[in-house]
């Protein structure tokens, strides 16, 4: 029934006054609650550009239509965590169930986007033979170059970052346009291939039985795919080592999210390998990273710091209220809203008590802002880190610091997340009260403990190597071989 009236509640239109009301809730909340709202716009801008909102709003929308309204507007702040949640049709429980029987439509191919042009760049399945590379002209007639300028306009970076976009839009894509269009069971693509334009028709096939088999395989937890953080969807492990040389001096860490996942546990056996191996040099892999915990990336650096470190500076709050501003009860079921009555007591004591004040501002007690110890099996030896505009967040935070203390060479493009910090942490879950479109909003000015540069952009890397569509399909990677030839070049007599 839940799923029922959500579903005829997206179809309402609503009025003009009332879509005006949510937009002015919108930015009350933003000012109440976000610890640094004008970081990258200032206050008489972002005033006008709600009051310039409001003035275009003159007929009923749906949700769906003032979502693509207000959002353009949210990501104007400029602050890659900040976005509301784009209302879509659920499904229910039985829908879920021949989905999860069915193979996906979209999710089979990899992507690239670059300038308004969208390309399949892998066809794990070998679906109608498409050749990676293929451009997608359009989707059912319509012009994917229209998709992309409507889809970006949704998407911000921290800050004047000119790298993040084209790698979120690519994972990103097709989520927007299910959301707009529904689970459908076909598709029709038109496809451009070295100048030869194809028709494909998509379609939703049923899994066979091996399919479903290897499912059920994949779901089952082994003591490798928890260390290494198994993620069913890709087929492929979270966090992967390996030496890359024979003699064992070339170290390789590649991680893709900082899940936190069994993380202490893949760090203490990696590093203590590493040392066994007295490997000289160590590649820490995070492009197309988007971050994660704190906490992993902390441990990580006391593998990498000989000296005590302190990995972040105190995270600011806007008031000593705003960490209980998490809507604690939020989509809770009777018996979870009768479990979470009896634990409040114990969270609103924690979240008060972790919250101080100190020079007139509020802070949140971290243990990423205390001072840490090098772990035993510190590596000595030399450090690079790859990274790229989809290195956001916690990837940021950890890189711009292992920059900052001339830890490590980085190689690659400019982060997707700032290098002075991102406003993150935990969320406060606000629902506009006529629409019903979410908006969580970061609770914590996070920030490295470096001597920020101002520059209001990403974390630049040591050595500038870009890859390019053509290295992906060729399966080349310039910018691990530029390190490896570096690597090759000291270790001449």
């Amino acid at each position: 029934m839940s799923v029922k009236k959500h579903n005829e509640q997206q179809k309402v239109c609503i009025s003009p006054e009332k879509l005006k009301e949510d937009v002015d809730f919108a930015y009350s909340k933003l000012k109440e609650t976000h610890p640094n709202l004008y970081w990258y716009i200032t206050k008489e801008t972002l005033d006008f550009k709600f009051d310039s909102l409001k003035q275009t709003i003159q007929e009923p929308l749906t949700p769906l239509q003032f979502y693509f309204k207000l959002q353009p507007v949210i990501a104007e702040i400029r602050e890659g965590h900040l976005s509301l949640r784009i209302p879509s049709k659920r499904i229910s429980k039985k829908e879920i169930k021949t989905l999860e029987g069915k193979k996906g439509m979209f999710s089979r191919f990899e992507y690239y986007v670059k300038n308004d042009r969208l390309y399949i760049i892998e066809n794990k399945d070998s679906i109608q033979n498409i050749k990676p590379g293929t451009e997608i002209l359009s989707i059912d007639t319509v012009p994917v170059s229209e998709y992309i300028k409507r889809y970006k306009k949704l998407i911000s970076s921290d800050g004047f970052n000119t790298t993040f976009q084209p790698y979120f839009l690519k994972d990103v894509f097709f989520n927007y346009y299910v959301a707009e269009k529904g689970y459908e069971d076909r598709a029709t693509l038109e496809t451009l291939y070295h100048g030869e334009k194809r028709t494909y028709e998509l379609t939703r096939e049923s899994k066979s039985d091996e399919d479903l088999k290897k499912d059920q395989e994949n779901k089952k937890r082994t003591q490798e795919k928890k260390v290494n953080d198994y993620v069913a969807f890709s087929n492929s492990y979270n966090r992967n080592f390996k030496f890359l040389d024979q003699d064992s001096t070339i170290a390789y860490i590649q991680v893709k999210s900082f899940s936190g996942v069994f993380s202490s546990k893949f760090y203490k056996e990696t590093f203590r390998k590493i040392k066994k191996a007295d490997a000289k040099y160590l590649i820490i892999d995070i492009r197309n990273n988007y971050g994660g915990s704190l906490e992993e990336i902390n441990n990580l650096y006391s593998y990498l710091s000989s000296e005590p470190y302190t990995l972040i500076k105190p995270s600011q709050v806007i008031s000593k209220s705003s960490p209980l501003k998490t809507n604690y009860f939020r989509k809770s079921g009777f018996l979870q809203y009768a479990f979470k009555t009896l634990m409040y007591p114990a969270f609103f004591f924690g979240q008060t008590f972790s919250t101080y004040k100190k020079d007139g501002k509020f802070y949140y007690k971290t243990r990423a802002d205390k001072v840490s110890k090098p772990k035993n099996d510190v590596f000595k030896g030399k450090v690079f880190v790859l990274i790229n505009g989809s290195s956001f967040s916690a990837s940021s935070i950890l890189t711009s610091k292992l920059k900052n203390d001339k830890k490590a060479v980085l190689v690659g493009e400019e982060t997707g997340g700032a290098n002075d910090g991102t406003v993150a942490g935990f969320y406060s879950f606000q629902t506009l009260p006529n629409s019903k479109i979410d908006l969580p909003i970061g609770v914590l000015l996070v920030q490295p403990n470096i001597t920020f540069t101002d520059t209001q952009k990403g974390v630049v890397p040591d050595v500038k190597v870009s890859e390019t569509m053509e290295d992906i399909l060729e399966k080349k990677d310039p910018q691990l071989d530029w390190i490896i030839n570096e690597i090759e070049k000291e270790k001449r007599p």
